[in-house]
């Protein structure tokens, strides 16, 4: 398909700095079937789902991978995207052209890094030097990695540390947050299980290439970035069983989605899975695993903007983007949500 056709123009003002306070007062957009849309709350969202759904969120962790430094006299940014082994990184490089193999990167705080090789889409394999584990080189030199259409508009701070991070946030590896789940909060939690909404987690570490731009001009032209899950055996059991019951699997997040149709069988079972996973999902994708979504408002032209639209249509999926820019909805990592249920 056609990149262009899921194109849209967000007003600048409509992109979110900060998170809602509380996190739960969020606004929700309900695309429900071919019914009106209709504005709600992100309290709102027990009484939308029926006793017996699960909602699968993703327990990732971010780290804080964003990096500068210093090669000689040339400063050198970098965002960690995807751990290759315990002291070796793949990183997208700011200023990479001042970079070749061999090169030391002086990051402050007693962190360096060597500079190994490029891969063909300019991103650089780095060793970072000495013994300390990497996590805790990080936690010393680096910064949260917050989205460019954050970053460009303000500096990062300490509220980010725990602005960008969910209560679900466990397993450490992630490069952007699984913003789906930024919502929730221990009051809304107890809601849904008052419901009887059932709840599971699984991991997928989000890589920077997530907000990297489709630059091909049709989608069978564009290479998708590779991420690591895992879904424990126990997990996917649960799942099954809820569905065979007549429960509805509703992802919170992109992240959570597309782990569960990676390891998703073609009768849509889903199985236990451990490894990458770089599925792509346009309109005309038959979903095996998942019933619905809860995702916040991506940007235009993005592999998501394609996801969400595989998911509901692509027309009715520009009408909702139409509707929540004319009612005034805050996009993207911390703006407001919407709930699809096809």
């Amino acid at each position: 398909m056609r990149v262009d056709l899921f194109d849209f123009d967000l007003p600048q003002e409509l992109i979110a700095l900060r998170p809602a306070s509380p996190r739960d007062a969020a606004r929700m957009l309900l695309v429900r079937g071919d019914e009106p849309f209709a504005d709600m709350g992100v309290r709102d969202l027990p009484g939308l789902l029926e006793p017996g759904d699960v909602l699968v969120f993703n327990d990732t962790r971010v780290i804080p991978a964003q990096l500068t430094g210093r090669r000689g006299e040339a400063t050198i940014g970098a965002t960690l995207h995807k751990r290759i082994d315990l002291r070796r990184w793949q990183a997208f490089i700011r200023n990479g052209k001042r970079l070749k193999p061999g090169d030391r990167v002086d990051f402050g705080e007693g962190v360096s890094a060597i500079s190994e090789s490029r891969a063909p889409d300019g991103s650089w394999t780095l060793a970072f030097e000495g013994d300390e584990p990497d996590e805790v080189l990080l936690e010393r030199a680096g910064t949260m990695p917050l989205p460019p259409y954050i970053a460009g508009k303000r500096a990062t701070d300490e509220r980010d540390r725990e602005d960008y991070q969910t209560i679900f946030a466990r397993e450490k590896g992630a490069v952007a947050a699984p913003t789906a789940a930024l919502h929730f909060t221990p009051g809304l939690l107890a809601a849904l299980d008052e419901r009887g909404i059932a709840r599971e987690t699984l991991t997928l570490h989000v890589g920077a290439g997530t907000f990297l731009p489709v630059k091909a001009d049709d989608t069978d032209d564009h290479a998708m970035h590779a991420e690591w899950g895992r879904i424990e055996p126990d997990v996917a059991a649960r799942l099954n069983a809820a569905r065979a019951n007549g429960g509805r699997i509703i992802a919170v997040g992109t992240t959570s989605l597309r782990l569960l149709e990676s390891a998703a069988s073609e009768d849509g079972v889903i199985k236990p899975f451990a490894g990458d996973t770089s599925i792509f999902i346009t309109p005309g994708y038959s979903f095996r695993a998942v019933d619905g979504l809860m995702t916040n408002f991506h940007l235009p032209k993005s592999t998501l903007m394609m996801l969400v639209s595989a998911l509901v249509g692509r027309e009715r999926m520009m009408d909702a983007y139409a509707h929540a820019i004319a009612n005034g909805y805050r996009f993207y990592s911390y703006g407001d949500s919407s709930l699809l249920l096809p």
